[in-house]
């Protein structure tokens, strides 16, 4: 690997004009020390940086990247479609298009609206379940991350939990006590809410496979008795499947597991790579947003046609054989890293659902938040920089999941287990 020079310049330019040089906090590597790279393209399975260094790319843009970086049908498809116009503000058939797909691989979302963000969907989701119980409080689960929103930033995974804030300085005190903690996989802790407040609990907003602690797979019966303590007290279910909505099945985790849930919230995929977010459910509820309802919520940019277009070609082409493939090739990749750290002495748990998985660096199980930050940061950090000189580009945080994409092969995984067994004994050294 060569020295991220141009990255490094780049970095102290951007961090005069940028809060901490970036857009978005888990970028800035500070979980894992170093520069962060500035990318300078993307194709396939790998990307570039400034500096000329290429990498097998397993953070695919967070999760949207299931074709790949780059694939040349999406390509032209939104050129094409920039041709005519890359913003109207105005309705176009693409986006009935677009919605009636998601409806097609998701029967349970009889209405959808298109926003720009996962954030976005799960803010409005929220707002339109206290409308439509006519409660305030919501439950949530530790560990999950639902976006920024004031009320989603309490014990908050991803990057709050990267940066060691999982309560953001700025929320409202009130805002924040209407959002309840339960414990993820831990139905007795949701009880105990309803229990604690009878008729005042709105929504229960889950990810129904958790990504945002790392990846966490739902318990046997978690899902299940969420819908049924949802039900019994009149609350709406949320399933937040903005990373595993067409990631862990062309009908999300929902159709996994065999649970419907009220609303759902999407994103990643349904942009292909472009900023599209949107949330959707049962049309008695979705009726209550504007215009055809009393609940507020637009968006200028909301159904823009390049986005639409974007993915449109993505779901076009889920398919079984993707999803088997994809499977495999993460079944194939987590039994390397797991492999890699018993010949080294490492203790590891790698947790995987499909195209996902995230190692962890710990001894025990993890099944909920508190197991999930039992997990050796440092012994990430030093991972993570030994893989990257290796030229593997893994998640700048133990807290993420690595994607695959059908652009991954045999050989990328394969590449990507042998620098895990050097990078393995560069951990067991420092640990």
């Amino acid at each position: 690997m060569k020295r991220p020079v141009r990255s490094r310049k780049l970095f102290e330019r951007a961090r005069q004009i940028l809060p901490g040089g970036v857009d978005s906090p888990v970028r800035a590597f500070q979980a894992v020390g170093g520069v962060p790279l500035f990318v300078r393209r993307g194709r396939g399975a790998s990307i570039e940086d400034v500096d000329g260094n290429r990498f097998i790319d397993y953070v695919m843009s967070w999760g949207p990247l299931i074709h790949g970086h780059a694939p040349p049908g999406l390509v032209r498809a939104v050129a094409a479609a920039a041709r005519l116009g890359t913003s109207f503000g105005a309705p176009t058939v693409l986006e009935h298009e677009l919605g009636e797909r998601v409806r097609a691989l998701m029967p349970s979302i009889e209405r959808v609206r298109f926003v720009s963000s996962g954030t976005e969907a799960a803010m409005s989701a929220v707002r339109v379940a206290r409308a439509f119980t006519r409660r305030e409080k919501i439950v949530k689960f530790a560990g999950c991350y639902h976006g920024h929103g004031d009320a989603f930033l309490v014990k908050a995974g991803s990057g709050a939990t990267t940066l060691g804030v999982p309560t953001s300085p700025g929320v409202p005190a009130p805002v924040a006590a209407d959002t309840l903690l339960a414990r993820y996989n831990d139905l007795g802790s949701v009880e105990t809410l309803f229990e604690a407040h009878p008729g005042r609990i709105a929504a229960v907003i889950v990810e129904p496979i958790a990504g945002n602690m790392g990846v966490v797979a739902p318990s046997d019966g978690f899902l299940q008795g969420l819908r049924a303590l949802a039900t019994r007290h009149g609350s709406v279910l949320i399933f937040d499947e903005v990373i595993s909505g067409f990631r862990a099945s062309a009908g999300g985790a929902q159709a996994i597991f065999g649970v419907t849930p009220d609303l759902t919230c999407l994103g990643k995929i349904i942009g292909g790579g472009f900023p599209v977010g949107a949330y959707g459910g049962r049309a008695e509820i979705m009726e209550l947003v504007a215009p055809a309802g009393p609940v507020y919520q637009a968006g200028t940019l909301s159904g823009n046609p390049v986005a639409m277009t974007a993915g449109l070609w993505a779901l076009k082409r889920l398919t079984p054989g993707l999803y088997k493939e994809l499977a495999r090739r993460g079944s194939m990749l987590a039994a390397g890293l797991a492999g890699a750290a018993r010949a080294a002495g490492v203790r590891l748990q790698v947790n995987a659902f499909g195209s996902v998985l995230t190692p962890f660096f710990t001894n025990v199980p993890v099944r909920d938040y508190d197991s999930a930050l039992s997990a050796n940061t440092g012994a990430y950090a030093t991972f993570f920089r030994a893989m990257l000189a290796r030229g593997i580009y893994a998640p700048p945080s133990q807290f993420e999941a690595w994607f695959l994409s059908a652009a991954h092969t045999d050989r990328h995984v394969q590449q990507t287990i042998r620098a895990a067994q050097a990078a393995m004994k560069e951990v067991a050294r420092e640990t």
